[in-house]
């Protein structure tokens, strides 16, 4: 069964909807991605077409940008 992806990079914000995403779909459905420590996962991410973290990408592909934490430029430096 395919996950949704959560990319986050740690601060307060992305921490925060963290907690809410897996409250919401559930620890099962859903795999967590810290792109702070996990930085091979940045170039995935973008693929993917995320901007900005704290963002979910559904299993069918869609991104949901969540109240914006940071853009991805500024997390890879």
């Amino acid at each position: 069964m395919a996950k949704s992806i959560f990319y986050h990079a740690g601060c307060p914000v992305c921490i925060s909807a963290e907690h809410d995403i897996i409250s919401l779909i559930g620890e099962d459905n859903v795999e967590v991605v810290h792109i702070g420590e996990d930085r091979h996962r940045i170039d995935e991410a973008e693929k993917a077409g995320v901007q900005s973290v704290p963002a979910l990408v559904t299993t069918n592909g869609n991104v949901l940008h969540i109240n914006f934490g940071a853009s991805l430029a500024d997390v890879k430096g």
